[in-house]
């Protein structure tokens, strides 16, 4: 079971080597209010441009602004924009270069015109020879990518049809890293899919999905039939697709398809939302995620960057924060005693279809098994409601002396952890009338229950849900500690002598 809130603390031991696409992404900042007398057109009033890394380069941006190492090859060309890029990428932090100057063709430039007021896009005025790069700057570029290989966790192939991803070179950086067993991530262009056979995971858009099978892609049926027929035609493990407002669309081998539905967002800016998604990704299966849950945090990557203007990047404290959102609330925000307001509370969330989980307990002194237990629940879906036994129902089922705390503290203490999203008190011996108001898809208890034994599995997967059973820390025990603590304490016969 994949820890959010541990993994995200070691991305910065991870390294990931990044080939593809490199651009400068310039934008003109300004309003427009007035037309030119010269001609029929708007005539932008600058107040501001910025320059940034784009394409492949906004790939290692990503990689480096969640905490880890970036190993980067790319191509630029011998002119003022190639050498902006250089600079930045070895000034930013976190990215290692290694670039290739090719004195034939431009550095690809995009140049955007942005209304500052509205964040709309004016215009957009292009530098670039989009083919494939001369035989020697391939052999260079392959000879990097294979050197460093070896030091990588992760792979990401970024490809923008621009020339430095050879047919060659990606044959190439897929085979060695298969061979190295490190996964590889392919963010494609075109239409012709077959140059990435063998590839870990592809990343098409709904467009890139259809164009590539030849197959509608218009509804989610649709999506979710042509996506697994791109991963058998080209051996992928997983098919991910970015569907922009819609989400992303997970296809992974003998493996249910995915629908992570699209965080409820305000949209600034898409551009290099798919870099982000990738990047994320990658990092994430570098951590040792499995698909579904790489693919939720790179889905809350990509809601955190369109929220922004211009090609932006994420943080690990963004994407923490978006997949733990309930952290930012005070505790007694996140605790429900009257019933009354719990629809209320779970109404939002079943409009974004975010998969709500459960999981119920006394939870009378909070241990590191509890911590556990609890931040793996939360990483099997997209919120976590706790059910806590109130106090009378503990003294039912525990005996006249428990609980030790009061049902307040401890619902206090269960909503001062990040993993949890709601806690909820219920009065009854079992949660299965709560399970009932809350309808979960997933249901999660600890490892030393039998799928059988779960209360409310019944009523969850007859809804479509699923039971989930999440694995104990060992020589933790609430009971225990409370046995040890009334025992007597023995007293040696050398401290008594001095009484």
């Amino acid at each position: 079971m994949f820890d959010f809130e541990t993994q995200l603390a070691a991305i910065g031991k991870r390294t990931i080597l990044c080939v593809g696409d490199l651009m400068l992404d310039d934008f003109v900042y300004g309003d427009v209010s007035r037309i030119s007398p010269e001609a029929p057109s708007p005539v932008i009033r600058v107040s501001r441009e910025d320059m940034i890394v784009g394409g492949a380069g906004n790939v290692a941006r990503n990689i480096a602004s969640l905490g880890a190492r970036c190993l980067f090859v790319g191509v630029v060309g011998n002119d003022p924009a190639g050498k902006v890029l250089q600079s930045a990428l070895r000034e930013g932090g976190g990215i290692a270069p290694r670039l290739v100057v090719d004195p034939s063709r431009p550095t690809t430039r995009k140049l955007r015109f942005v209304s500052e007021h509205h964040s709309t896009h004016l215009l957009r005025a292009d530098w670039e020879i989009a083919k494939s790069v001369d035989a020697k700057i391939e052999a260079t570029l392959i000879e990097r990518a294979l050197v460093l290989l070896p030091r990588a966790d992760a792979v990401v192939l970024s490809d923008y049809a621009k020339g430095a991803l050879t047919p060659r070179l990606i044959r190439s950086v897929i085979d060695r890293a298969r061979k190295l067993g490190k996964p590889v991530v392919v963010d494609p262009k075109g239409s012709n899919f077959a140059i990435y056979r063998g590839a870990t995971v592809i990343t098409p858009n709904r467009k890139e999905l259809a164009d590539a099978t030849r197959l509608p892609a218009g509804t989610a049926a649709e999506r979710v039939v042509a996506a697994e027929a791109l991963r058998r035609a080209v051996g992928s493990e997983a098919v991910l697709v970015t569907l922009s407002e819609e989400g992303v669309l997970l296809s992974a081998r003998r493996r249910k398809a995915v629908h992570v539905p699209a965080y409820s967002v305000k949209v600034r800016d898409v551009s290099g939302a798919g870099d982000t998604v990738v990047a994320t990704f990658a990092v994430m299966l570098a951590l040792g995620a499995a698909f579904e849950d790489a693919t939720r945090a790179a889905n809350a990557a990509a809601s955190v960057v369109v929220g922004k203007a211009g090609t932006a990047i994420v943080s690990a404290a963004e994407l923490r924060a978006r997949i733990l959102p309930s952290a930012s609330l005070a505790p007694e925000e996140k605790i429900v005693f009257d019933w009354r307001e719990l629809e209320a509370r779970l109404k939002g969330w079943r409009v974004q279809d975010l998969r709500i989980g459960f999981t119920n307990g006394v939870f009378d002194l909070l241990h590191p098994g509890h911590i556990k237990v609890l931040a793996q629940a939360r990483a099997t879906c997209d919120r976590l409601v706790v059910g806590l036994n109130a106090d009378a129902s503990v003294r039912r089922l525990k005996g006249k002396e428990r609980p030790i705390q009061s049902e307040h503290a401890r619902a206090e203490v269960l909503a001062g952890l990040e993993a949890v999203d709601l806690v909820v008190v219920f009065e009854q011996d079992t949660p299965l009338e709560l399970i009932r108001r809350v309808r979960p898809t997933v249901l999660i208890k600890g490892g030393d229950y039998r799928p059988d034994q779960v209360v409310g599995r019944e009523v969850v997967e007859a809804q479509g849900g699923r039971v989930i059973l999440v694995d104990l820390v060992p020589g933790h025990s609430t009971t225990r500690i409370v046995e040890k603590s009334r025992a007597p304490k023995r007293v040696s016969k050398r401290n008594s002598k001095h009484r």
